[in-house]
């Protein structure tokens, strides 16, 4: 549950700022800026009628220079429109609002991130110049009417979010032109099937970029956790098995008169075997609904009310997140209950070499 929900959380992050694919133009020139393309072509207009694709919004880059009243720092306006998914970035949102826009006029109206705010000094209210790289130069006063933190590098230190319109009255475009399309999926888990359908969809001058390869380094470092998952279930298998094995043998020699008694009476190896083994399955039964009761209640008590804090800086989130994904922990209860009951006939097969007159006498 809790590495699910760390990788959950840091996924839906970047996702939140750049969508599950990117579509744009090659750029030859500048890698900060994309070259315009129209909002009028076909994939803009028809992705509605796309079962894939959940949403589309459009983008633009602009890198420049933000000006307070000690420090100067580079960064990159990323221009947004009124399509732009709010509720998915909400959550990133630690002081102020999102910036709102109008059809009729280029915004001032800036977010910007903690790190940002507070290398410059800055706080929502404030207001400061961009001085934007471009010939010739030109700036734009902006005004601070939010604070986001993701905790990721690639966002928090030169990002800030503006107005498209800025953007394009800046660069002299059309209305209809923007940088790029961020395209939401219906089924964020299945981005490599689906990379060539979308891209088949494109206009024929597009370019498809899946943010999973764009963000390789944070993706790939997901994906090890995987392998942290698998050999911490699978030491806690083993684990588990050994201590069941232990128990059943312990049993046994405890038992060695009444099985050897059972004998006498002219029980056979089978049915005392499937005695014990019984017995050791209901002893797991029993110790898996303790300890899912015990873990649900944790799980629960975490998700609800945050008890266990983490460093942000170390851990790109403030809290220890927890993901309830029951087909995968029904799966895991069955598992050790399947392995551990299979092992149990390890020691069972003890029973076969106790013979019945020594085992009386037993003590």
């Amino acid at each position: 549950m809790i590495l699910g929900g760390f990788q959950q959380e840091i996924s839906k992050k970047v996702f939140s700022f750049t969508g599950h694919f990117q579509a744009q133009k090659f750029v030859a020139g500048n890698a900060f800026e994309e070259s315009p393309i129209s909002v009028n072509g076909d994939f803009f207009k028809n992705f509605p009628n796309n079962p894939l694709v959940k949403h589309v919004q459009v983008y633009a880059h602009k890198p420049g220079l933000l000006k307070g009243d000690e420090e100067v720092e580079g960064v990159l306006m990323k221009g947004v429109g009124r399509d732009f998914d709010t509720l998915g970035f909400k959550n990133s949102i630690v002081e102020g609002r999102f910036p709102q826009f109008s059809d009729t006029a280029a915004s001032n109206e800036v977010i910007i991130s903690r790190k940002i705010a507070d290398k410059l000094i800055l706080s929502v209210g404030d207001r400061i110049t961009m001085y934007f790289v471009q010939e010739p130069p030109r700036y734009r006063r902006l005004e601070i009417v939010g604070i986001y933190e993701t905790f990721l590098e690639n966002f928090d230190d030169k990002i800030i979010l503006g107005d498209i319109q800025m953007i394009r009255n800046l660069n002299g475009w059309k209305e209809d032109q923007v940088g790029g399309f961020e395209i939401f999926v219906h089924e964020p888990g299945r981005l490599d099937a689906m990379e060539e359908e979308l891209y088949d969809a494109l206009d024929y001058d597009l370019k498809l970029i899946k943010v999973t390869d764009k963000y390789l380094e944070i993706f790939d470092w997901l994906k090890l956790l995987n392998n942290n998952v698998y050999i911490f279930l699978g030491l806690i298998l083993f684990v588990a098995a050994f201590n069941m094995v232990s128990i059943l043998f312990i049993l046994i020699m405890e038992r060695t008169q009444m099985i050897g008694i059972l004998k006498a009476l002219g029980s056979r190896n089978k049915q005392i075997r499937q005695i014990f083994v019984w017995n050791g399955v209901r002893i797991i039964a029993k110790g898996l609904l303790i300890g899912n009761a015990i873990g649900i209640a944790f799980g629960f008590i975490q998700d609800r009310w945050k008890v266990i804090q983490l460093d942000p800086m170390s851990y790109y989130m403030a809290f220890v997140p927890i993901d309830w994904n029951w087909p995968v922990f029904l799966l895991l209860n069955l598992a050790v209950l399947l392995v551990t009951s299979l092992v149990l006939f390890i020691p069972a097969m003890l029973i076969s070499n106790i013979q019945p007159i020594k085992s009386i006498r037993f003590d």
